[in-house]
């Protein structure tokens, strides 16, 4: 009996991408929406907020767009890079390129007017505060007598 990964999200995932892609006029190549790779994504709620961390070894923070529009999270940009390697009269180039197009649903309690990004060793931290809890208001009922 052979082992098989269990990836209960995959097929929501390609169809994410595929309602992405025509939406977005169709998708040719290079479009966003067909994305070359995707960028390993940790999501973690504490209690004030919420924190992305997103793998991108080699990406400059200016090739990063993150925005937020109508509760989504959007992460795109470019990977581009080139390792040139001589020795022994042996001459190497490696040129890499990729696009990547992430998108993420926010829960309600997400403050998108204070969300925050920063790069830090090839990982993207994106902070999510979250709005504050509306707590019941006591209204105290007196007597008109």
């Amino acid at each position: 009996m052979a082992i098989a990964r269990y990836e209960p999200w995959s097929l929501l995932n390609q169809l994410h991408k595929e309602l992405d892609r025509v939406r977005e006029g169709g998708g040719g190549e290079g479009s966003a929406a067909t994305a070359e790779w995707a960028p390993a994504v940790d999501i973690k709620e504490e209690a004030d907020k919420f924190v992305l961390l997103a793998d991108l070894p080699g990406v400059k923070p200016e090739e990063i767009d993150v925005s937020m529009e109508d509760g989504v999270l959007t992460i795109r940009g470019e990977k581009r890079t080139e390792a040139k390697t001589e020795k022994e009269g042996y001459k190497r180039v490696e040129r890499t390129y990729g696009s990547f197009y992430r998108r993420f649903s926010l829960p309600d309690t997400a403050n998108s007017d204070a969300i925050s990004a920063k790069t830090n060793h090839g990982v993207l931290e994106i902070v999510i505060p979250k709005r504050e809890a509306v707590q019941p208001k006591k209204i105290n009922v007196t007597s008109a007598e």
